[in-house]
C-alpha cells in the first residue's frame, strides 16, 4: 500500500537541498565552534553565517538570534526567562496568555504559577479561537510583564493579529512573545512589522531537521537563562551548538522565504476543495478554526459521535496519516483543551480530525483521501455505537 502523509503540521520531511547543505558538517567541518583552532573556526564561521541568514529574513540583527534545540525550548526560554528576569528587575508578577497556546507555553506558564507564585490571566478568544487586540488592551495590568499569543494555532489553524497586538504592547512597554512555529512554514515573518520582542521557531515544521530551533530576542530584552553553563549563544543558552542542524535550519528557512508564494498557490486550492467537500458530503461535520484567517495548508474538523483516535487508526490502515486533537490517557479519550475552551461538547470535541498538506501533496492525494473519508467516518460511528 502506498501511504499518503497528511500531517505536515506535526512534522515535515527534510528537503533534499537542506540535507545536502548539512552533510559536510557531520564529517568534514566537525569542530566545536568554541574551539580556537582551525576546526573550531570553521564551525564558528558556519554558525555565524547561519545566524546572519536567519536574522536577515526575520528583519533582526544577528545578535538577536539564539539557537535552541526546538520550538518548545524557545517557548520555554521566552516565557520562563522573561518571568524570572522581570521579577528580579521590578517584581512584576503577571503573565497574560491566550488559552489556545501550544502546550510548551501553557505548561510553562502553569509551572510558573504552581511553583513560583506568578499570576496567569487568559485572554478571551472568539468562536474561532482568535484573540482580539481589544481583549489584550482590556486585560493588561500594571504588573503585566509579558503577553504571549500564538501566531497560528497548531490544532485549528487560526491566525492571530500579532502586529495589532504588538502595537498595544509596545505602547505600554510590555513584552510580547509569539510562537511562530507553524506560521514560519508559510509566511514571511518580520519581527519589526509584528512588533514582537520574542519569537519562537522550530526547523522541522518547514522542511528542516528535527532537534533545532531559534528564539528571536529583541535587543534590550532581559531574559534569565534556563540552560546554564558555558557562554554560548551570547550567554543565553549554554551548550555546544549543533552545527549541522543549525546550517540545515538556515537553509530550510531561506527556501521557505523564497518559495512561500508558489507553495501557497499550490496547496491553498487543495485545502479549500478538501474543506468544501468534507462539509458537504459528511453529515454532522464542522470546520474548526477561522474559515478564512487560517494557515493555508490546514483543514481541521469535528464530527459528532466519532472517536477521533479510532478514526486516526482507521485512516492509517487505509493508507493516510492524519492527526486528532484528542489525547488518549490510560485508555480513556479526553477532548482537546482547545476545542473544549471553544465550547464544543465532548460528543463533538472527541471527534476531531486535522488534515495538513505540504508542498509535495498532490491533487491525486486529496482525491484519494476524499474518496475514502466518508466510509471511514461511517465505520467509526458504527464501531462506536
Amino acid at each position: 500500500m502506498n501511504h499518503i502523509y497528511l500531517d505536515y503540521a506535526a512534522t515535515t520531511p527534510v528537503d533534499e537541498r537542506v540535507t545536502a547543505a548539512m552533510q559536510p558538517y557531520f564529517t568534514q567541518v566537525f569542530g566545536n565552534p568554541s574551539s580556537l583552532h582551525r576546526f573550531g573556526q570553521q564551525a564558528e564561521s558556519a554558525l555565524e553565517k547561519s545566524r546572519r541568514e536567519l536574522a536577515g529574513f526575520l528583519g533582526a540583527a544577528p545578535s538577536e538570534i539564539i539557537f535552541t534545540s526546538c520550538g518548545s525550548e524557545s517557548d520555554n526560554l521566552a516565557i520562563r526567562g522573561a518571568a524570572f528576569a522581570a521579577r528580579q528587575k521590578s517584581n512584576a508578577n503577571h503573565l497574560l496568555i491566550s488559552p489556545i497556546e501550544h502546550p510548551a507555553v501553557l505548561k510553562t506558564a502553569w509551572q510558573l504559577a504552581d511553583l513560583h507564585g506568578f499570576e496567569i490571566s487568559f485572554l478571551p478568544v472568539d468562536e474561532y479561537g482568535m484573540v482580539s487586540p481589544t481583549g489584550v488592551q482590556e486585560n493588561l495590568r500594571e504588573d503585566t510583564f509579558l503577553v504571549s499569543v500564538i501566531h497560528a494555532n497548531n490544532e485549528i489553524g487560526t491566525l492571530n493579529p500579532i502586529a495589532e497586538i504588538g502595537e498595544i504592547c509596545q505602547e505600554r512597554g510590555i513584552l510580547l512573545h509569539t510562537d511562530a512555529v507553524q506560521g514560519a512554514a508559510h509566511f514571511p515573518l518580520d519581527v519589526n512589522s509584528f512588533k514582537v520582542d520574542l519569537l519562537s521557531l522550530g526547523a522541522h515544521k518547514f522542511y528542516g531537521p528535527k532537534g533545532v530551533g531559534a528564539l528571536f530576542i529583541r535587543s534590550g530584552t532581559k531574559l534569565s537563562p534556563i540552560l546554564t553553563g558555558g557562554a554560548q549563544e551570547f550567554g543565553q543558552r549554554a551548550a555546544t551548538q549543533n552545527i549541522p542542524l543549525i546550517v540545515g535550519m538556515a537553509a530550510a528557512f531561506e527556501l521557505v522565504q523564497k518559495e512561500h508564494k508558489q507553495r501557497i498557490n499550490h496547496i491553498l486550492p487543495l485545502r479549500d476543495r478538501l474543506i468544501k467537500q468534507v462539509l458537504t458530503e459528511i453529515p454532522s461535520s464542522q470546520l474548526t478554526g477561522h474559515p478564512e484567517e487560517r494557515l493555508p495548508n490546514h483543514a481541521s474538523f469535528v464530527f459528532d459521535d466519532v472517536d477521533g483516535n479510532m478514526l486516526i487508526s482507521v485512516l492509517d490502515n487505509a493508507g493516510f496519516a492524519c492527526s486528532s486533537g484528542s489525547a488518549c490517557k490510560t485508555g480513556d479519550p479526553e477532548p482537546s483543551l482547545v476545542l473544549t475552551h471553544l465550547g464544543y461538547s465532548p460528543s463533538w470535541a472527541l471527534g476531531s480530525l486535522r488534515v495538513t498538506l505540504g508542498k509535495d501533496t498532490t491533487g491525486e492525494n486529496i482525491n484519494s483521501f476524499l474518496k475514502i473519508l466518508p466510509g471511514c467516518i461511517h465505520q467509526v460511528r458504527e464501531l462506536k455505537n
